[in-house]
């Protein structure tokens, strides 16, 4: 597209007879325009150059017009409107020349990216069309911006029915990539015209302030305009006037402008007296459905509070943590992010009602915690314990045999077993040990409170109700999220007014602040067990990661796990991929609240592994088991009958459980067939071992050291190399930027994948029992044992997972 387009504007410039122009020159067109198309802004939507509607997202209207004595003795004057709205224009420029009068209207539309656009206009002329010599002409467009640098921009005109062109080119440069500093040129030649005769102009805009543009521009005639533009936001002025070569004033132009954002002259005027409100009821998840779903997402939380840290007119950010649903990890990425916040200078002010410890752990972030005066804060600790099956199976009639041969893999123990392994005590202690020195740390560092009350507090009272917590200091102010505002007021002792999370500078900035495509980044979310077409669903999350890794826009992938694994094919055809994909772009994996077996397993081929120091991680190991039937279908009185060909045929044949649609095998393996399933996980387990030493570039042995299926917390996995830092989602973007040579004061673009889904279709499903069974952790997790009965599988116990997991995806 962009050859053929350049190839039709040169084509329009092929040597043909002389004509009249049927249109006026580009350079008679300046004194409505006091600079080159491409340099400032949206020139006049598109009226000159229709390549650059595609900057033109949001309606803009600019209405312009000249002095009326502008040329001394002669009786001039000229007007024009120009409107433009999602990568559409009009316009209209009416002049009026001693007594002679022409319109000039022009529709055009554009299509393209910020790096490369086209657009086509057509234009007609009303009035004396004759004397201005006028007639409709189509006018073709591009705009290439392949750096924040530089502009370069052209355009071909067209006379309907006749052989006269015009080819106009202009280019700008940014020497510092922003808007301080513009330097332009401009040049332009009919087809009447021989190239030594054709028109040019250049000229420069500063910006020292945001909104405050001085411009000069030069012509080939020696003379000059000078003028000033004001951005107030969404409304502008401007004004410039021309001298000529003499010395004397010819005319005045002005211009105001209404609509799209753009920097704001007076911005340094606004009041540093704005908090955001940030309301977390509700679910926080990782991608929400694009109907029906008003949950917030961790990335959108992390960016606004990032945002609202370089937003001038935010003072702080009041949080309500009432009625909000998210795992530890999550609250402690935003406590991270608060923190971070609070470095600026600005206040963070935390409302509560009801928490538990790790509610209390983000609060303990604020300046100032307000508790609700029937509130309390439950210090009840942290616990990690499980339901065991066995006797159940028992009674029913299923028979469950474990087969493991890792110390620490207890994935299946609660179904083989009455109680914890000596060996998962051990590691599940480990990780509440992790937990308890984060929260303690982060407690003591933020309230003041050290870890020795915290330890009282917890073991002798507990529960403390809203006057108690305010005594203990635990708490700073009794009230309520609906008197947000007067604690904030009494807090600032001054007027405070709030500002929503879409009216933050960050995200109203004028569409133009940039030259061309920002850097694009990809967040690949791989959330749930892995499975093929269930929880990662990596059949189609392949397919994802290789797009990426083909996409030469995107400059490195962050690879978010939130998985306790489960099928190794699953993990394995997704980690290839992304061993692929970092032979061509920086991949880094962010790790959730659990990234262990199979969702280790998905990472270990990253450049760099960056985990929360509470994750769940590690778990290198492999188990299997096998349910099968004792006396269930006699119990329901279910029978099967069979005939087979092969040794083994039958040992996946059995009832077919209603409802459920799962197969219940009719007998237990026998030794022969045991063996060969040791050998099989064996088998896993040291291929396991071995990808893992490939991918963190360490000894197979000592891999071995730390595998056996034992699950670290990220604090140990930093230790041991399994993981290379300890932080969330926002420090691994950051990290991938780095290594992709992005310039910290350069804008990314962060895009998310794999896109989500429409709407929730579950939510339209009635339910017998009050839930949807399919939501629930231990159906899940018995069907997919049940589904890869027998199979190796690296993956955790289903338990290992806190219910707020069941929030954070699709």
């Amino acid at each position: 597209m962009r050859l053929a387009t350049i190839i039709l504007l040169s084509a329009m410039m092929v040597p043909i007879a002389y004509g009249q122009y049927g249109f006026e020159p580009y350079h008679r067109q300046s004194d409505l325009l006091p600079s080159s198309p491409g340099s400032l802004r949206y020139g006049l939507n598109g009226f000159t150059n229709p390549a650059i509607l595609t900057y033109v997202r949001s309606f803009d209207f600019n209405y312009t017009w000249t002095s009326q004595d502008a040329l001394q003795d002669s009786e001039y004057s000229r007007w024009g409107a120009f409107a433009g709205f999602n990568q559409f224009g009009f316009g209209a420029m009416q002049q009026d020349l001693a007594g002679e009068e022409v319109t000039d209207y022009r529709i055009g539309w554009a299509d393209g990216n910020k790096t490369f656009s086209t657009g086509f206009s057509y234009g007609w002329s009303t009035g004396n069309t004759d004397f201005f010599q006028r007639a409709s002409v189509w006018n073709f467009g591009l705009l290439y911006r392949p750096l924040r640098y530089l502009s370069l921009g052209a355009v071909g005109t067209q006379v309907v029915g006749s052989d006269s062109k015009q080819l106009v080119v202009d280019f700008a440069v940014r020497p510092f990539g922003d808007e301080k500093i513009t330097a332009f040129g401009d040049f332009a030649m009919t087809r009447e015209q021989r190239f030594a005769d054709a028109t040019w102009s250049a000229g420069l805009v500063a910006e020292p302030i945001g909104g405050l543009r001085l411009i000069g521009r030069y012509f080939d005639t020696e003379a000059i305009t000078v003028g000033v533009q004001l951005g107030l936001g969404g409304v502008g002025y401007s004004q410039h006037g021309l001298i000529d070569p003499d010395g004397d004033y010819q005319y005045s132009t002005y211009s105001i402008r209404i609509g799209d954002i753009d920097r704001n002259v007076l911005r340094f005027l606004e009041p540093q007296n704005k908090y955001l409100k940030m309301n977390m009821f509700g679910g926080l998840a990782y991608q929400r459905y694009k109907l029906f779903d008003d949950r917030s997402t961790l990335y959108e939380v992390l960016d606004n509070i990032d945002a609202a840290k370089e937003d001038d007119a935010i003072a702080g950010i009041a949080m309500n943590l009432s009625g909000m649903r998210a795992n530890r990890e999550m609250m402690w990425e935003i406590r991270e992010r608060l923190a971070d916040f609070k470095k600026s200078g600005k206040r963070v002010v935390i409302f509560i009602d009801r928490v538990g410890i790790d509610g209390y752990h983000l609060a303990s972030v604020a300046d100032h915690i307000v508790l609700d005066p029937t509130g309390m804060i439950a210090l009840e600790g942290y616990i990690k314990g499980r339901t065991f099956f066995s006797g159940t199976l028992e009674k029913i009639g299923i028979g469950f045999d474990e087969w493991r041969f890792f110390k620490y893999k207890s994935a299946v123990e609660s179904y083989s077993r009455e109680s914890m392994s000596d060996a998962d005590k051990e590691q599940r202690k480990a990780l509440l040990d992790a937990n308890w020195r984060l929260a303690s740390s982060d407690i003591n560092e933020g309230r003041g409170i050290d870890q020795a009350k915290l330890s009282s507090l917890m073991n002798e009272r507990m529960i403390l109700m809203a006057s108690q917590a305010l005594e203990e200091q635990l708490v700073d102010t009794l009230a309520r999220w609906d008197d947000a505002d007067d604690v904030l007021e009494a807090l600032e002792m001054r007027s405070v007014s709030t500002k929503s999370r879409n009216m933050l500078e960050r995200y109203v900035a004028p569409y133009d602040n940039r030259w061309g495509e920002e850097p694009k980044i990809a967040i690949v979310y791989a959330l749930g067990a892995c499975a093929m077409d269930d929880g990662i669903k990596a059949r189609s999350l392949v397919k994802t990661v290789q797009a990426v890794a083909r996409n030469s826009k995107i400059e490195a992938v962050v690879f978010r796990v939130d998985s306790p694994g489960g099928d190794g094919m699953a993990s394995d055809i997704v980690a290839e991929a992304l061993k692929e994909c970092a032979e061509k772009k920086p991949v880094v994996v962010s790790q959730g609240y659990v990234a262990a077996s199979g969702g280790y397993w998905l990472s270990m081929y990253a450049d760099t592994i960056v985990a929360a120091p509470h994750t769940i991680t590690g778990s290198i190991g492999v188990i299997g088991g096998w349910v099968y039937n004792k006396e269930f279908k006699e119990k329901l009185g279910l029978t099967t009958d069979h005939v087979k060909i092969g040794e083994h045929a039958d040992l996946l044949f059995g009832a077919q459980l209603p409802l459920i649609g799962l197969t219940l095998p009719d007998r237990n393996l026998n030794d022969a067939e045991k063996a060969r399933m040791k050998t099989a996980i064996l088998g896993m387990y040291d291929e396991f071992v071995g990808k893992v030493a490939e991918g963190r570039s360490m000894q197979k042995a000592d891999v071995e050291k730390i595998a056996q299926g034992r699950v670290w917390s990220g604090y140990d996995a930093k230790e041991n190399g399994l993981v290379d830092e300890l932080g969330g989602l926002y420090e691994a973007i950051h990290i991938a930027r780095a290594m992709a040579g992005i310039e910290e004061d350069e804008d990314v673009q962060v895009i998310q994948l794999p896109e989500p889904g429409l709407l929730n279709f579950s939510m339209f499903t009635p339910s017998l029992i009050g839930a949807d069974i399919e939501d629930d952790p231990f159906y899940q997790f018995m069907k997919l044992r049940m589904e890869q009965n027998g199979y190796p599988l690296p993956m955790l116990p289903y338990d290992m997972m806190e219910p707020e997991m069941l929030d954070t995806g699709l």
